[in-house]
């Protein structure tokens, strides 16, 4: 982590990645950029659905390779580079073939290095290869729920999911959130922990730098009158009056569930997350 000398209000606290130090290509592969189109929060018929959205700074998407077919055929990493669109790296990677794509980086993963997915690929970080394949202890990302469709989980930087059984068809991983869950051994994953595990402890510096991610500003309910939020009101600073937090329209805001009660994935599902109690 890069600490800034407090110079300026905003790099009072300022901390960020040494991405000089990590990465090595400035500018994306011409052929793997995509245009990506700003919503700022609304769905199709212009309405906001999600606040606080909106502005921020333009962004080209990196088409990243999630299902990385190309099977035993060698490829070789020429960069590591920066997505504006995730938390975690991203490598280019050359195939023997000439194609060239963009895949999650783990991490230990260096330039010049040979990754290739496969049956039976060396246990190193950036090979793929089934779950049934993978000794119990790994870390793995970037894992399929359904065979042949592609990476749907573990995608953040510095998070890893891990092998703990092997049993029958399914192997049972402990994802990052503490939850443990069978998933068919067919199903294919990366070997490794995602790459920039210090993003966590990042700190932005200013409010400015929130609204370049596009981010606008929140208002607390407490600062509110009383036809706008179920915390306003009140003369000073006083508590909600409420047993619990809600949110503008009244709902209870912590604690509600939101999965579906017969959702088809539950029978693979062995232990729940833990939950987390504020102090």
């Amino acid at each position: 982590m890069k600490k800034y000398r407090p110079i300026t209000p905003g790099t009072r606290r300022k901390a960020g990645i040494e991405y000089k130090k990590i990465l090595t290509a400035g500018k994306p592969e011409k052929s793997l950029i995509g245009y990506l189109k700003k919503r700022a929060g609304r769905n199709y018929q212009g309405r906001i659905t999600v606040r606080h959205q909106g502005g921020g700074h333009k962004r080209l998407y990196r088409i990243v390779d999630f299902k990385r077919e190309k099977l035993d055929i060698p490829a070789k990493v020429k960069t590591i580079e920066y997505d504006p669109n995730r938390s975690a790296f991203i490598a280019l990677v050359a195939y023997n073939d000439g194609g060239k794509r963009y895949i999650l980086a783990p991490q230990e993963l260096k330039v010049g290095d040979e990754i290739i997915t496969s049956e039976k690929a060396p246990f190193k970080p950036g090979n793929r290869l089934p779950l049934k394949n993978i000794p119990v202890g790994m870390f793995v990302h970037d894992i399929e729920l359904i065979p042949g469709q592609g990476g749907k989980i573990v995608h953040s930087a510095g998070s890893g999911a891990q092998v703990t059984a092997q049993e029958g068809d399914f192997t049972h991983l402990t994802l990052p959130s503490s939850e443990i869950r069978m998933v068919r051994g067919s199903c294919m994953a990366t070997i490794g922990s995602l790459s920039n595990p210090e993003y966590v402890f990042t700190n932005l510096g200013k409010a400015g730098r929130m609204r370049w991610l596009g981010v606008r500003p929140r208002v607390r309910g407490t600062a509110m009158n009383p036809v706008d939020h179920p915390h306003g009101g009140g003369e000073g600073r006083t508590p909600i009056g409420l047993e619990g937090p809600k949110t503008p329209w009244g709902k209870q805001a912590f604690g509600v569930k939101t999965r579906k009660k017969k959702k088809y994935s539950d029978k693979f599902i062995i232990q729940r997350r833990k939950k987390k109690h504020k102090k």
